[in-house]
C-alpha cells in the first residue's frame, strides 16, 4: 500500500453536524449541484476540521476530459479530471457520485495524484493521461481505487459498448451482456488500462455507490450530492 506519509480519504454521505438538507444527505461537498451554496461551504470547512487537512483541497471543474494538472499550479477552479503533486501538504481532490476515484502514489511516497474516471472520461483517455502526466516511472506507481458504481448498476447502451471495444478490444472483458443490455465493470476496465502500463500494485474493496452508502447519480438523479476523495503527502 502507500508509504506512511501518504494520507488519503473518501468522505461518507453523512457526518455529525453537516449542513446540507434533504436529497443532499447532509455532507454534500460539491458546489455545482443545486444544493444551498452556503451549506456546501460550511461542509467544506467541516471537512478540513474533521480530517485535519493541511491546506484547502485543489478542487477541479470536472468535465469527463483527459486533462491532468499539476496541482501545485492550480490557483482557482480549473477544468480537469485528474491532478498530481510532488509537494508536501498539497491536497489533490476529486468529487464523485458513481464515477471511479483513482488514488495514486509512487512507491517512495514522493508524489501523489488522483483521477476522476467515469465511463465518459475513460473513453476520453483520462486514466492514460493521468499516468502519463505523473513524473514517475509507471512501474513504480501504486494504485488504490475508491468506491464506484458496481457492474450490476452500470448499464450502458450498445452504442457506448461499441465505442469501448472499437477503442480497445480488450475492453470487452469488462462488460457483461444480459437481455440485450450491456453492463460495465468500471473497476475491471481501469485495471485493464493500468496493466498496459505494467501497473499491477492495485488495491480496492469493490464496493458500490448505488448500494446506498454513498452519493449515487444513477440511484438518485440530478438532485444528489458528491463525495470527496482526497490525497496528500504529510510534512513529516
Amino acid at each position: 500500500m502507500f508509504a506512511k506519509n501518504i494520507k488519503y480519504i473518501s468522505t461518507p454521505m453523512k457526518v455529525s453536524n453537516a449542513h446540507s438538507k434533504g436529497l443532499y444527505s447532509n455532507f454534500n461537498l460539491a458546489t455545482h449541484v443545486s444544493d444551498d451554496i452556503e451549506a456546501v461551504y460550511k461542509n467544506r470547512l467541516l471537512l478540513k476540521k474533521i480530517y485535519n487537512l493541511p491546506s484547502e483541497p485543489k478542487w477541479l471543474n470536472q468535465i469527463h476530459s483527459d486533462i491532468c494538472l499539476n496541482a501545485d499550479n492550480i490557483k482557482g477552479l480549473e477544468s480537469a479530471d485528474s491532478s498530481w503533486s510532488d509537494k508536501k501538504n498539497v491536497v489533490c481532490a476529486v468529487l464523485t457520485a458513481d464515477c471511479l476515484p483513482i488514488f495514486a502514489s509512487d512507491d517512495k511516497g514522493e508524489i501523489v495524484g488522483i483521477c476522476h474516471a467515469g465511463w465518459k472520461g475513460i473513453l476520453n483517455g483520462v486514466i492514460e493521461a493521468f499516468i502519463n502526466k505523473m513524473p514517475v516511472n509507471p512501474q513504480n506507481i501504486i494504485i488504490c481505487f475508491g468506491v464506484a458504481i458496481g457492474q450490476n448498476a452500470l448499464e450502458l447502451g450498445e452504442d457506448v459498448y461499441l465505442q469501448f471495444i472499437n477503442k480497445d478490444i480488450d475492453f470487452k472483458k469488462a462488460f457483461k451482456k444480459e437481455n440485450n443490455k450491456y453492463f460495465l465493470d468500471i473497476y475491471k476496465i481501469a485495471k485493464i488500462i493500468l496493466s498496459k502500463f505494467q501497473i499491477e500494485n492495485i488495491s480496492y474493496e469493490n464496493k458500490c455507490t448505488y448500494s446506498g452508502e454513498y452519493f449515487s447519480y444513477r440511484r438518485d438523479g440530478e438532485f444528489t450530492g458528491r463525495n470527496a476523495h482526497l490525497i496528500w503527502m504529510e510534512d513529516k
